[in-house]
């Protein structure tokens, strides 16, 4: 069965950006951007919110033949090439490869899991925090940034009780950052 995966960069005390909103101490060095691609090229669809949607356009509308490092470059055309699937209230349309979704994210999660294929990335903060809420995240991976923001928002969001993870693996990066990829405990 697919599995739902969130994947992002956090600050060592939790937040994915800062009180400000600004995130730029997450940005990937070559190492690093070569992972996340691999990574994004495994999945069959990334669900997001608006504001990732937004954050994440210029990639979906790059010329893939720029003059952009190797790695940036194929880093747009395998975004480009993934299906997305976009959860907003005030959007009407959006772009390239990505479709509004209607209804709940339950449901399409529960639709997307019954056809074979691969797992399903999830991004931006509200709607990974409504379905970590509701026990629909498989997998973490955590980006771990050797800052501290104190504060902003945060990577988990509060709980009515603890999940069990399991650790599957780390990587220490040149950067330095640490990736954590955590599976959720039966």
């Amino acid at each position: 069965m697919r599995d739902v995966i969130y994947s992002i960069g956090v600050s060592l005390d939790g937040y994915i950006a800062g009180p400000d909103g600004h995130f730029d101490w997450a940005a990937p060095d070559e190492e690093l951007h070569r992972l996340h691609n691999e990574q994004t090229g495994e999945l069959d669809a990334h669900l997001m919110g608006r504001r990732l949607y937004e954050t994440m356009l210029p990639w979906e509308t790059a010329d893939p033949d720029s003059s952009e490092p190797a790695v940036t470059a194929e880093f747009a055309q395998i975004w480009q090439a993934l299906p997305k699937i976009v959860f907003s209230r005030t959007l009407k349309s959006v772009e390239g490869n990505a479709r509004l979704a209607e209804g709940d994210p339950a449901e399409e999660i529960a639709r997307l899991k019954a056809q074979p294929g691969r797992d399903i990335g999830v991004g931006g903060a509200g709607l990974a925090a409504d379905l970590i809420q509701r026990g629909l995240v498989d997998e973490y991976r955590l980006f771990v940034s050797p800052v501290v923001v104190g504060g902003g928002t945060p990577y988990f969001p509060p709980l009515d009780s603890p999940i069990d993870l399991e650790l599957v693996e780390t990587r220490t990066f040149g950067s330095p950052v640490v990736y954590l990829r955590y599976r959720r405990g039966s």
